[in-house]
Parts: C-alpha cells; sequence; structure tokens
C-alpha cells in the first residue's frame, strides 16, 4: 500500500500531514492522510529506523544546491580513476540537503550485481547517467538531488531508501524495488517502470500525480499506487 502523504516538509497538501516526535529512544514520524488522499485509504503510516532519521532531517533541512535538470550541460567526465570506487564511500556531509563535500562523478560506471558496497551510502548529487546498477543492493541509500538520466536500475533494491529530487528520466528502472522507500520530488519522465514494486512507499500527492503519467508501469501497479 502507498502512503500519499509527504506533499513538501513544511506544508501538507491534498489534507495530508506530517508530524515528528521526538521519543526517549530516537524519532517518530508518523504521516497523517485523509481518506480522501490518493492511494492512502485513509491509513496512519509510521516510519521507523533509517528513513525516519533521515525523512526527519529533509524536514528541518533544505537548503538550496544545484540540481541538473534534463538536456543542462554537465560538468567533463572526471579523469579520476578511482572515481566509480568514490560510490563505496559515499558523500561524508551529504544529507537529504543535498549538500555535498566533493562531485561524485559515477557517470557510466558498473555496479552491476553489487550487494554490498552501495548499501547504506550517502550518494547527494551524484551524476549518474549511463551508469548500471541493475541488480544492486542500494538499500537505505540517500540519492538527494542525483541526476540518473539514462542510467540503468533494472532489479535493483531501494529499499529504505530516502530519494528526494533525483531525476531518473529515460533510467531503465524495470523491476526495482522501492518498498518503504521516501520518494519525493523525483521525476521519471520516459523512465521504463515496468514491475516496479511500490509496497510501502511514502510519496506526495503532486509527485503520485506526474508518476503515474508514466504509461510503462503495469496496470495493477496503477490501481496499487492509486492512479485515476
Amino acid at each position: 500500500m502507498v502512503s500519499s502523504c509527504l506533499a513538501s516538509p513544511a506544508t501538507a497538501r491534498g489534507g495530508s500531514a506530517l508530524r515528528l516526535q521526538l521519543q526517549p529512544r530516537g524519532c517518530r514520524v508518523t504521516c497523517l492522510a485523509d481518506a480522501g488522499g490518493a492511494g492512502s485509504g485513509g491509513r496512519v503510516k509510521a516510519v521507523g529506523g533509517f528513513a525516519c532519521g533521515l525523512l526527519a532531517a529533509w524536514a528541518v533541512a533544505s537548503a538550496p544546491s544545484p540540481v541538473f535538470a534534463a538536456g543542462q550541460r554537465l560538468p567533463p567526465l572526471s579523469t579520476d580513476p578511482k572515481r566509480c570506487e568514490a560510490a563505496f564511500v559515499g558523500n561524508t556531509i551529504g544529507q537529504a540537503n543535498g549538500v555535498y563535500d566533493k562531485v561524485l562523478d559515477l557517470r557510466f560506471c558498473d555496479f552491476t550485481n553489487d550487494k554490498s558496497n552501495l548499501k547504506g551510502k550517502t550518494l547527494s548529487a551524484a551524476l549518474m547517467s549511463g551508469a548500471k546498477f541493475d541488480g544492486a543492493d542500494l538499500t537505505e541509500v540517500v540519492m538527494s538531488k542525483a541526476y540518473a538520466v539514462g542510467a540503468s536500475f533494472k532489479g535493483t533494491n531501494f529499499t529504505n531508501a530516502v530519494i528526494d529530487r533525483a531525476n531518473f528520466g529515460k533510467a531503465d528502472l524495470e523491476g526495482a524495488i522501492f518498498k518503504n522507500t521516501v520518494l519525493s520530488g523525483s521525476t521519471f519522465d520516459e523512465a521504463n517502470m515496468k514491475d516496479v514494486d511500490f509496497e510501502d512507499t511514502l510519496i506526495g500527492y503532486i509527485d503520485l500525480q506526474k508518476l503515474c503519467r508514466n504509461t510503462s508501469i503495469n496496470e495493477g501497479t496503477r490501481l496499487e499506487l492509486g492512479c485515476r
């Protein structure tokens, strides 16, 4: 079941709201959706663990930083011979606001079936065009403002990830898993989204409307999302 409750970090739309509660053992983020919200079914969705902390950070910090749009000129390809391996470290200070201490140029890198090196990494504002992440384990990653136009994520596992304002234009996401993923402000123009798993995905109402315009999404998945 998709939770359509994250319209924006500070305001709610379509009868939805975000509540952050500090508790002795951590934080609790509760998304409140009314019965009229698309795909919400009037349910209350509680986000726990890793995604909770990152969602709270995203809700209180959204400092502006460059976002690459489709068709925009990108910087020259890095000549660093270890630029692909930099993904195994990630950005040390990048969080959900997309601030980063160095540019991660992962364009045309091949991470096919990588099951251990990318889990939980912060890949803020990473350049991923032409890269391959097919079958890779990207659980609990932070991909704020990543530019993944034309990248391949076939069967990639994004469970419990925070993907905020990423550009997946023309990317191949067939069979990708977004289970319990925070998916906010991201675009999927002309992306292949056949057989994508959106179980318990947290997505804003406006973002959901845009996502539903993608005609490659299976009919069953469209019903699960609440597409009209």
